[in-house]
């Protein structure tokens, strides 16, 4: 049995110990925070966009870093998730993009507005959250699996604005939105001047589009176009 002496060094020497490594752990810490904040990239667009969040409670029903209300979507990578011209489109009106299912409120937020807003949302997908948010293991689904026209278009390399923009509305082998046609055998059905003209303007080729006039550049577009060409079932 331990004296009371003894009781109280190892009390003290135990004490110490763990103070020393809590006040360690927190400088280390407290010294990796300036890199992981990217704080340089918050400029004064940023800053008047985060106002904007708070002034219209945005956080009553999304999340960023893991805080807010669960009605809407996760925000802290958005601007990766989504890209910079799917938020201009849907922060100018909210129904273009998810017509008769979306229950945003359009804020009839200005042109500036919307690009500090934005400014806002690259500043956070930025900051380094050590792997937070988690990125959805995204699997095809097994009730789409027998309707694909053929699994050679899982080998066809997705251009990045096409995951981020096109896939919101349009469905790819089983992958993507249902609010426009599947795309899984586009290059057959049709050619490339219709699919140019088409990402340009839809309207000009039907005017009661669902789909809007995207801010699409050229490049996207041939991008876009060169990307789609290759999507076919094999039968024509």
């Amino acid at each position: 049995m331990l004296s009371k002496s003894l009781a109280i060094k190892f009390f003290l020497i135990g004490t110490s110990l763990a103070a020393l490594c809590f006040f360690l752990l927190s400088y280390d810490t407290l010294k990796q925070i300036p890199a992981q904040t990217n704080e340089q990239n918050l400029n004064s667009s940023a800053i008047r966009g985060k106002h904007i969040w708070e002034n219209n409670n945005c956080m009553g029903c999304h999340t960023i870093f893991g805080e807010g209300a669960y009605y809407a979507p996760e925000l802290t990578k958005v601007y990766e998730r989504r890209s910079e011209s799917f938020l201009k489109i849907f922060l100018k009106d909210p129904q273009k993009m998810y017509p008769g299912k979306r229950k945003m409120v359009n804020y009839n937020f200005s042109d500036s507005e919307i690009e500090d807003v934005i400014s806002f949302f690259k500043w956070i997908n930025d900051v380094d959250l050590n792997g937070f948010p988690l990125k959805p293991s995204i699997e095809i689904s097994k009730s789409n699996v027998n309707s694909l026209p053929s699994n050679k278009n899982l080998s066809i390399n997705k251009p990045k604005i096409f995951e981020q923009l096109c896939m919101t509305c349009h469905m790819l082998n089983g992958q993507g939105g249902t609010i426009g046609p599947s795309l899984d055998n586009i290059g057959n059905i049709r050619d490339k001047n219709y699919l140019k003209q088409w990402l340009n303007d839809p309207y000009s080729l039907k005017k009661d589009s669902l789909m809007p006039k995207l801010p699409l550049t050229n490049e996207n577009i041939n991008e876009l176009v060169d990307f789609l060409l290759q999507v076919t079932s094999g039968d024509k």
